[in-house]
């Protein structure tokens, strides 16, 4: 019996390269599973107020609230998706008129508002999001901020045709 040594360099190489060309078929390609709808979060509609207005912004700013709209399943942006936003800021609770307003998302599904400094409530600094147009499902979102002083908060909605 034959017994051969094969340097680690010519031994890592091989197995790069077995696994780059799939081996003998013995690698699957992935599948793409599709993107899953978001599920709205529990409290997310919370002081909700129905047809709330779109606003270039919401009182005095200095906040960003952005994400992104997407449709679940092949994940292709949504160009002018309703997003409202409100929360309990610096100028007023969440349950105020003057806290919410409605933005919509850009060619990329994208959606930004500038809105006042979101402060604690109920010991949490979040926001509240909501998708409530009849083309798809509603999605109430509820994130938490990871720090009560930062300046911005991001959420992303994946949405189910209705």
């Amino acid at each position: 019996m034959t017994i051969h040594s094969f340097p680690r360099r010519t031994f890592i190489a091989t197995g790069a390269a077995a696994l780059l060309t799939g081996a003998a078929g013995m690698i699957v390609p992935a599948r793409a599973q599709g993107l899953a709808p978001t599920p709205s979060m529990r409290g997310g509609a919370n002081n909700y107020r129905p047809g709330a207005p779109i606003v270039e912004r919401i009182g005095g700013g200095a906040f960003w609230m952005t994400g992104t709209v997407r449709r679940a399943g092949d994940g292709a942006p949504l160009a002018g998706q309703r997003i409202q936003v409100w929360a309990h800021t610096t100028e007023g609770h969440e349950r105020d008129p003057q806290s919410h307003g409605a933005t919509l998302t850009d060619a990329n599904g994208e959606f930004r508002l500038e809105m006042p400094q979101i402060v604690p409530a109920f010991g949490q600094a979040h926001g509240h999001l909501a998708y409530d147009d009849d083309s798809f499902e509603t999605v109430f979102l509820r994130p938490l901020m990871a720090h009560s002083k930062d300046t911005s908060l991001s959420a992303h909605f994946v949405l189910q045709p209705a």
